[in-house]
């Protein structure tokens, strides 16, 4: 809620609302969000950093033998749940850090890491606003509320209703998002049949990944309202768009978009040119944070406007970066690889380090490229000097274990917790026989 900042303001707030619950919010390494909810009585606890749980028992963390930990709330994410108020019991949330027991941050807590990310960036001048742009997909629920790939519309990009199904929906969650602070800018029906976009309004690099967590959190909850089950799956239809996360950034030295020169060629900076040197040079490695499922790279493939190719535009999508036309204090980035099962703290705290790399090391982009990089053959690529995104999870898995900025932002733990994780996640997935194996192979050899 706007204005909260401190512990007074939270007590006045759960009195006069007669908020009886109160959710303490945190995001494992994985991306997936996690919850500790206490009663109003253990209000001052929770203010004093004093709520406990297992660390153990969360994706990342740490072993059975150190698993105490403890919880710091953010104050200025205190929001009341909407859905509760008028229920005779109203339930609000906090976001939190955590923290070992010796009141040291948990190096290991994603949004610790973002926080080193724009420490960073802070000491350089600089600091960094993120819009996102997240897809998702809607599908029907059975008589049962299992899971189906039965979407409930067959309505394509900017479609209305009737044909677009889910617009009843959608409409709720921009309503339900608005009631959490929200500044929603668009909301669409998106490519794929079943397939949605709501994009809300930039802010600083924090407050964005925390809002990513909450949108995707109010985005399930009014699905289910409606008795479907909303995905952030990156791919999960062969033949459809995949699902994006499209990540638009600048940076601010105080007041003054760094990206914005009136004077440069295209009225880009030679800080927006550096930065997007950045982005390139760890391009494959920042896929294994961007990216980070095996479905993911089924996204990553031409001709559904995922980038494949490792470039950038003034204009056309297919590059894996793109610089929309807007200039002024809308000067941005728009980095296109990733994808809504990122973890959005790890997300933008690669991308950001990445890109102060390429500011510190004043490491000039190629040139751009204006022409449609699906079209282009190989040997035309090769004359460009354009690489490509890696085709697999394990592939940029590889990448970012060479990557020694991305692996020292993220730190000994994070890294090796991390990285064992989708190592074996490739392993489990690389062990399993699929239907398309089947009926390839089981009649023909």
């Amino acid at each position: 809620m706007e204005g909260i900042t401190t512990k007074e303001d939270i007590r006045k707030i759960v009195r006069e609302e007669n908020i009886e619950f109160i959710h303490l919010q945190f995001t494992d390494l994985m991306g997936t969000m996690k919850n500790v909810s206490v009663t109003a009585e253990q209000l001052d606890k929770v203010l004093e950093n004093e709520i406990m749980f297992d660390g153990s028992s969360v994706d990342g963390f740490v072993r059975i033998e150190e698993s105490d930990m403890y919880l710091h709330p953010d104050f200025s994410t205190f929001v009341i749940y909407p859905w509760s108020v008028g229920s005779g019991a109203a339930e609000a949330r906090l976001i939190c850090d955590t923290y070992n027991t010796d009141g040291t941050p948990f190096e290991g807590c994603p949004r610790n890491i973002l926080k080193r990310a724009i420490k960073t960036a802070s000491e350089m001048g600089y600091t960094m606003n993120v819009g996102p742009e997240c897809e998702f997909y809607l599908f029907n629920t059975d008589a049962n509320g299992k899971l189906t790939l039965d979407t409930n519309d067959k309505a394509g990009y900017f479609d209305l209703a009737p044909v677009d199904k889910g617009e009843a929906a959608r409409k709720d969650m921009v309503m339900m998002l608005k009631k959490f602070g929200f500044e929603i800018e668009a909301a669409h029906h998106e490519g794929g049949e079943g397939q949605h976009e709501i994009d809300f309004r930039y802010s600083d690099a924090l407050s964005a990944a925390d809002n990513i967590m909450t949108f995707k959190m109010v985005v399930r909850i009014v699905a289910q309202a409606h008795g479907l089950h909303a995905t952030f799956m990156p791919k999960p239809l062969f033949g459809q768009p995949g699902s994006g996360m499209h990540i638009n950034q600048s940076l601010f030295l105080g007041k003054l978009n760094a990206f914005y020169d009136p004077d440069g060629d295209s009225m880009l900076s030679g800080i927006a040119l550096n930065y997007i040197a950045g982005l390139i040079k760890h391009a494959k490695a920042l896929c294994a944070i961007t990216n980070p499922t095996v479905n993911s790279y089924k996204r990553l493939v031409p001709e559904y406007e995922a980038p494949v190719h490792i470039a950038w535009s003034h204009h056309n999508r297919s590059p894996l970066i793109r610089v929309p036309s807007k200039r002024g204090k809308s000067t941005r980035i728009e980095m296109r690889s990733p994808d809504p099962s990122a973890n959005p703290y790890l997300a933008l705290g690669v991308s950001l380090i990445a890109g102060l790399d390429g500011i510190r090391n004043k490491l000039d982009p190629p040139a751009p490229v204006e022409a449609n990089l699906y079209q282009l053959s190989d040997e035309d690529r090769r004359a460009l000097s354009i690489d490509q995104l890696p085709r697999t999870l394990t592939d940029s898995l590889e990448a970012l274990k060479a990557d020694k900025l991305l692996m020292d932002l993220l730190g000994p733990h994070a890294c090796r917790q991390y990285i064992t994780a989708k190592a074996r996640e490739w392993e489990l997935y690389s062990i399993q026989v699929s239907d398309w194996e089947i009926e390839r192979y089981l009649n023909t050899i």
